[in-house]
């Protein structure tokens, strides 16, 4: 300071002169304070739940026998299902017929074996088949080893016979179509060819007449000696054991839907945590899973049940896959806005959704107003929605490996945020393992067999497979909506905290917080042990 006279009373103050390094200085300084005050939105301070204000979960306070005996329980349960499966029925019931039979008893020479007309009766059959498939298998002279392929055309008129034997023409003649399909042999076998597809029967006994176009080139040079037709459908044993356990899982459903909503009901819905706001929307959603109007589809002659089907199972598999995105992000943001948090995520799974959707949609309504029609036929359709399919599906697996990184990296060290990351991240591991273990089994190349390729929703190669399916995606949220319900004392303890601040200071503790205030959020994530020991 320098004196001087005047007004200023005999003293003049000069700023520093430190140049460009303390201007620089001064700059990061204030760039730290700004990143400070928004470190909360980015890396949670040790606080968090209270900054969050969610309601105090089970899961907070259950000891390590508790959770062993959640994971036990689980698993009990998926294996009963699992073992009432096994010891459940065939899924399928097959019988066949011999071309050459049928052309001796219609008077027909057998060497018409290569083009027909190949008339041919149903076994008896009702409703609880569901669904009845005519496959064709052929047998050749060939010797050779060379594997060959041969494109032909089947046409098919169909015919239904009512209780007084009186047949109903079931595809009109303005409605034949010639549908092409590829014959592939190896030796003197070849690969069944779907021939047709009911997908509802209203008839006891059906009557097809079948043409085949195309062959006789081939049934010169490797010469055709037998055509076996396939007649495949569901068993009603299985049927029933289908209908039992939906309606049972249905009934639980909706029991663990209503208790869940009953605990809550006395908080504030901004209270409760991200994962007890997606428990409200998943469990409504595993009731449609479930699928409540499942006995229209053997009321209706319709294509509308299978596709309400197709949609609620894809709905709520994609929310569940939504789910997982958001809880991974949302446990380290508490800003989550519909634009820059569920949009960029709808965007991902969005498409999985309408494309399998899509295709249920569209093979449901073409099986329907034609039983030759085959995905196949639609080519490009088909791959062009299946490549958006496993495109958006690997965005997904990249993003939601990312969440889990990002989650682990910063919440990892964190009381309360380490228990909730280990137990759904054991539990979709768990989930995603036994899944894609279905998957394998229930899509391998057997199954390529029964063409129940494309119809992801509704078939499956056995009872056990079924029950596993869906026992372990209804036991895997009623075990959530168990440990991620308010705990016991949350639910004595509510008026008392939110109502009395004396007994809320008094109570709260890093163990045992139901709401807590806004200033310990700003509290930094590493604390001096000084500033504990000072209170």
């Amino acid at each position: 300071m320098a004196k001087i006279d005047g007004a200023s009373l005999g003293y003049a103050y000069h700023l520093p002169s430190g140049g460009c390094l303390l201007r620089l200085r001064n700059a990061l300084s204030q760039f730290s304070d700004l990143f400070s005050e928004f470190n909360k939105y980015i890396a949670p301070a040790y606080h968090h739940d209270r900054c969050e204000r969610s309601v105090q979960m089970r899961l907070y306070s259950m000891q390590k026998g508790e959770f062993v005996m959640v994971f036990l329980a689980f698993f009990c349960c998926l294996g009963l299902s699992v073992f009432i499966g096994l010891a459940g029925p065939p899924i399928t019931k097959t019988s066949h017929i011999k071309g050459s039979s049928v052309l001796e008893t219609h008077n027909l020479s057998l060497d018409l074996m290569a083009q027909g007309p190949f008339p041919i009766q149903s076994p008896s059959i009702t409703v609880y088949r569901q669904q009845l498939w005519v496959i064709a298998v052929m047998q050749t002279d060939n010797s050779d080893d060379e594997v060959y392929e041969k494109p032909f055309q089947v046409s098919i008129s169909i015919e239904g016979i009512s209780p007084g034997h009186k047949k109903i023409p079931v595809m009109r003649s303005d409605r034949y179509h010639n549908r092409t399909r590829h014959l592939r042999c190896a030796k003197q076998t070849c690969e069944p060819v779907t021939v047709l597809h009911l997908g509802y029967l209203y008839f006891s006994r059906y009557l097809f007449t079948v043409h085949l176009y195309g062959l006789q080139s081939f049934h010169k040079l490797y010469h055709i000696r037998e055509i076996n037709f396939f007649f495949k459908s569901y068993n009603p044993g299985f049927t029933q054991i289908e209908m039992w356990f939906r309606l049972i899982f249905l009934m639980v459903t909706f029991g663990v839907t209503c208790w869940f909503s009953l605990t809550l009901r006395t908080f504030f819905i901004h209270d409760w945590s991200i994962e007890q706001r997606w428990m409200s929307v998943l469990l409504p959603l595993l009731i449609l899973y479930n699928n409540p109007i499942f006995s229209l589809t053997f009321l209706m002659d319709s294509w509308v049940p299978g596709m309400l089907d197709a949609v609620f199972q894809a709905s709520f598999l994609c929310a569940l896959l939504l789910f997982w995105l958001c809880v991974y992000h949302g446990l380290r943001q508490n800003e989550r806005r519909l634009l820059t948090f569920y949009l960029p995520k709808l965007l991902i799974v969005g498409p999985v959704w309408l494309c399998a959707v899509t295709m249920a949609t569209w093979q449901k309504y073409n099986e329907h107003l034609d039983p030759t029609y085959s995905y196949q036929l639609d080519t490009s359709y088909f791959y062009s929605f299946k490549l958006t399919f496993f495109l958006f599906l690997g965005l997904y697996i990249t993003y939601l490996l990312c969440l889990i990184l990002r989650a682990y990296s910063e919440l990892r060290s964190m009381p309360f945020f380490d228990m909730r990351l280990k137990f759904v991240t054991l539990l979709m591991l768990i989930v995603l393992s036994i899944s894609m273990s279905i998957t394998v089994s229930r899509f391998g190349l057997g199954v390529l067999e029964d063409n129940f390729v494309a119809d992801l929703s509704t078939n499956y190669a056995s009872s056990a497979q079924f029950m596993a399916c869906y026992g372990l995606l209804n036991f895997y949220l009623y075990t959530m909506a168990y440990v991620y319900s308010p705990s016991k004392k949350t639910i004595f303890e509510t008026g008392i905290t939110k109502d009395n601040p004396a007994f809320s200071m008094i109570n709260d503790s890093d163990e045992d917080v139901i709401y807590g205030s806004d200033e310990e959020s700003r509290q930094p994530l590493n604390r001096n042990r000084n500033d504990d020991d000072s209170d």
